[in-house]
């Protein structure tokens, strides 16, 4: 591997990557984590860490957390996935990605052991991550979960507390197909004595994570008991589900841990989450009638569709695609008709064919187009949109990222 970008196309192409290849790509147990950690000298026992696991808004929560610990003056480490336009969004010190000579050296350092042990793509990346939190030596890392929870190869770190964020119908062939099953999955960040913060209170998976907290003789605390009037520079609509997340987490590590931050910490923090954080694809305007976002589920859909119905607008064009692992009919039964549609595949082997999305769209009365590729597709909505029209970009998280990188 002589450079940076062979290096990843090493790491993308021949090991198995959920994010590319899916279900084929999972394994389902911790054993080959905790081997990976013990073989990298346990890095995940020399940081403090706060755990994030949900459905929906685990990443704009790490990100908010972030920010907040930063403006408080700590030296925070931020886990995330995935990527949209570079791997190392997924690894970050404070605002800086790890530099590319890690990657690199890391992947070199250890490249026999991850092939003699078969290591997916996930487990590298959090062996990657951990190992770069503890030679920054942080004061604090933020560790998002990747998929699930219980068996998700972030769940090896003991962290100061947990954080569960909304509970939605996603990743049902891996995770269940029930919102109690789903909880249950997420449930397993749960930690003995460890306080867990519930980012929204479910009637389905309220008793499942009350249980597990029990049964873990963790402190459990509901965010939607304390509503915060915070704001944020995140303007999606479903970021006050968020914020009053991540406030109540504050409080509570302030209570729990050695940990201060001040009340002004916590307001500059979440004015700042984008500058502080570089967070892409959040309600993002590309430009002055260009708004992209990467929910890909039905509750962030909707969520995002309500927003999009409040703006003001002559005419509509979506630059839409998924990936097969979602409910394509309750999906597009969310799309607003009134709109021109180009229908678009991103490239990974999970996309749905772009000509199979544009079939189903037609028993929904949507009106549009197929198009070659989401940069065919966006170019398209470009030329046919004027100043006073509205593009939206989205559907998933792969489509938005094609779209950044054009």
């Amino acid at each position: 591997m002589q450079n940076y970008n062979q290096t990843l196309e090493w790491m993308f192409n021949r090991l198995p990557m959920y994010q590319r290849d899916g279900k084929s790509a999972l394994e389902f147990k911790l054993d080959k984590t905790y081997s990976w950690l013990d073989h990298l000298e346990n890095p995940h026992y020399k940081f403090k860490s706060i755990h994030v696991g949900g459905t929906n808004g685990k990443g704009s929560c790490s990100h908010m957390l972030t920010s907040i610990l930063m403006e408080e003056g700590y030296q925070v480490g931020m886990y995330t996935s995935p990527h949209l336009v570079d791997f190392r969004e997924r690894i970050r010190t404070n605002s800086d990605m790890c530099s590319e000579e890690f990657v690199m050296a890391f992947i070199s350092t250890h490249k026999d052991y991850i092939l003699g042990h078969a290591l997916s793509f996930f487990e590298i990346t959090v062996g990657m991550a951990f190992s770069y939190f503890a030679d920054q030596n942080v004061d604090i890392a933020v560790i998002e979960v990747g998929m699930g929870g219980r068996l998700d190869s972030t769940n090896v770190i003991t962290p100061l507390i947990s954080i569960i964020t909304t509970i939605g119908l996603d990743h049902q062939a891996f995770l269940g197909d029930t919102l109690e099953k789903i909880a249950h999955e997420k449930a397993g960040i749960i930690k003995s004595n460890i306080p867990v913060i519930i980012g929204n209170i479910q009637e389905e998976t309220e008793r499942v994570f009350q249980t597990k907290a029990e049964e873990q003789n963790a402190p459990i605390y509901w965010a939607s008991d304390t509503p915060s009037e915070f704001k944020s520079d995140l303007k999606g609509i479903y970021q006050v589900f968020n914020i009053n997340t991540v406030v109540t987490a504050i409080d509570v590590l302030n209570k729990h841990s050695e940990f201060s931050i001040s009340t002004k910490a916590v307001r500059d923090g979440l004015q700042k989450v984008v500058a502080n954080t570089e967070i892409q694809g959040r309600w993002q305007w590309l430009k002055d009638n260009i708004v992209c976002d990467t929910a890909h589920n039905i509750d962030g859909l909707q969520f995002v569709f309500k927003q999009l119905s409040n703006q003001k607008y002559d005419n509509l064009y979506i630059v839409f695609g998924m990936v097969k692992d979602k409910n394509i009919d309750d999906i597009l039964a969310l799309l607003p008709k009134k709109a021109h549609y180009y229908f678009a595949a991103p490239k990974i082997n999970r996309a749905l064919p772009a000509l199979e999305l544009f079939g189903h769209s037609k028993r929904f009365d949507l009106k549009g187009e197929c198009c070659s590729s989401v940069t065919d597709a966006y170019h398209k909505a470009l030329l046919n949109a004027g100043k006073s029209d509205l593009i939206f970009i989205g559907g998933s998280t792969f489509v938005v990222a094609e779209v950044l990188l054009d």
